[in-house]
């Protein structure tokens, strides 16, 4: 077995931290700036939300699937898997800012239990899809740093989270896509 790359992680894990905090700042600040507001002539991304909900639903399918090859021990492919997880959640994020800036929110219109049913998977998603980052990060540098001991102790924490995240942002988009102008 290879020896652990301490030197690698170590200088990964000022980016974990860096990027666990600068990520949701920045998708915060530009989701709420609207690039017409800023005289650029732009025309609403309408177009991205399934899109980006199709991405989203891709991400969980890998997820599982990565999760199955580490099972049946096929380590390539987990960490093929793995990376092209990540750079499909790193696709959905521009995409999101992306919409987020050209186009107005669209409110939720259900009424009565499905409202609050809504409310509540659309703020657990949020929620995770911060908490989520640095737990990405760190399963993912662990991985390839070759830190197998700690990547299998953070992953099972952060597996069930990120499937999470990546199955309630299809089911967030579902609930809300009647809605959509």
């Amino acid at each position: 077995m290879d020896k652990v790359d301490h030197v690698k992680a170590k200088k990964y894990n000022k980016w974990i931290i860096v990027l666990s905090i600068i990520i949701p700042v920045v998708v915060a600040i530009l989701s709420r700036v609207k690039l017409q507001d800023l005289g650029y002539d732009v025309q609403p991304l309408t177009f991205l939300p399934p899109i980006y909900a199709t991405i989203n639903g891709f991400t969980a399918l890998l997820l599982i699937l990565a999760f199955m090859a580490i099972k049946k021990k096929n380590i390539v492919l987990h960490e093929n898997l793995m990376t092209t997880s990540v750079w499909t959640s790193v696709i959905f994020l521009i995409m999101y800012v992306a919409y987020h800036m050209t186009s107005d929110s669209t409110q939720f219109g259900g009424e009565g239990a499905i409202k609050y049913i809504y409310y509540f998977i659309l703020i657990t998603h949020i929620v995770l899809s911060i908490v989520i980052i640095p737990f990405v990060l760190i399963t993912y540098v662990r991985g390839i740093t070759n830190d197998i001991e700690r990547h299998r102790k953070i992953a099972r924490i952060t597996f069930p989270m990120w499937l999470y995240v990546a199955v309630t942002g299809v089911v967030v988009y579902l609930m809300i896509s009647p809605y959509y102008i």
